[in-house]
């Protein structure tokens, strides 16, 4: 069995004859938010199915597509759709495509999600930058790397968004009218959404939304060094007194309406200096 090293090394070079190299920033886009495309000069794209050691995109809002080209004066590569540890994948899967895109020369990393709102302030469609998370997932990225090729195995995690970064989006959002909130991100496993009493528990240890991805990629990040920032829209208002059955057709219409206003965010925090 081929380790993860020469796994990246493989899909790398797979990849840099498709035209992905020399990229400046890599994205990833969560459910239902697909339009970011659409501010790209699109140089190359390419299926998941086809580049070596991708795991494939099952979740049907994800289209599975790996897409690389210009936005502004800025190269980027953009994951379009993820990987969730419901699934069935490993940590380490859901995880490669971004140790593959720090290799190809990434200097930051943006997320998107799709999150059910806990602080019952934020209202469907909402912004919400991560300032911080609660990992509730069973398993972790880096169990079971060790030795000098992965780097340091106990991963500081004081601030696992740059602050910078941040910063960059509480700027831009200010500058272009966008109502963008600040709050904490709580990861599960799923893909059931939560009972009333575990909404209550994840409100009660300091989570402001609840959703399925994106600490896993944000560890992996740190871990390699790459700064990061991650938004949430939220799809759904999560009042345990007030619960409603959620449909994940919902969701996804949700996330589709500030798919437009996020996109464009993230565009503006690339180019913008």
């Amino acid at each position: 069995m081929k380790d993860m090293l020469t796994k990246i090394n493989e899909t790398c070079a797979f990849l840099q004859q498709k035209g992905f190299g020399d990229a400046h920033t890599g994205v990833v886009l969560g459910t239902g938010l697909g339009s970011f495309i659409n501010h790209i000069k699109i140089e190359a794209q390419v299926g998941y199915e086809d580049i070596p050691h991708f795991p494939h995109a099952t979740v049907e809002s994800h289209k599975g597509q790996l897409i690389t080209g210009m936005v502004g004066s800025r190269k980027v590569i953009a994951m379009q759709g993820r990987f969730h540890y419901y699934e069935g994948y490993s940590m380490q899967e859901i995880t490669f495509p971004i140790r593959v895109m720090k290799q190809l020369g990434i200097e930051q990393l943006l997320l998107s999600n799709a999150a059910g709102g806990i602080n019952l302030n934020y209202k469907k469609g909402t912004l919400v930058l991560l300032e911080d998370h609660i990992n509730l997932l069973p398993e972790n990225p880096l169990r079971g790397l060790h030795g000098p090729d992965y780097g340091n195995r106990f991963v500081d995690m004081s601030a696992p968004y740059a602050p910078e970064l941040n910063e960059k989006f509480l700027r831009v959002a200010a500058a272009s009218s966008v109502d963008l909130k600040q709050g904490v991100y709580a990861s599960v496993m799923g893909p059931n959404l939560e009972t009333r009493a575990e909404y209550r528990y994840i409100k009660m240890i300091g989570a402001d939304m609840v959703g399925m991805s994106t600490v896993p990629e944000v560890i992996v990040a740190n871990h390699v060094g790459l700064p990061c920032a991650a938004v949430s829209v939220i799809t759904d208002e999560c009042d345990p007194d007030n619960l409603h059955p959620v449909d994940i057709t919902e969701i996804i219409r949700v996330a589709g309406q500030a798919d437009a206003v996020l996109s464009k965010l993230f565009a503006d925090v690339i180019t913008h200096d």
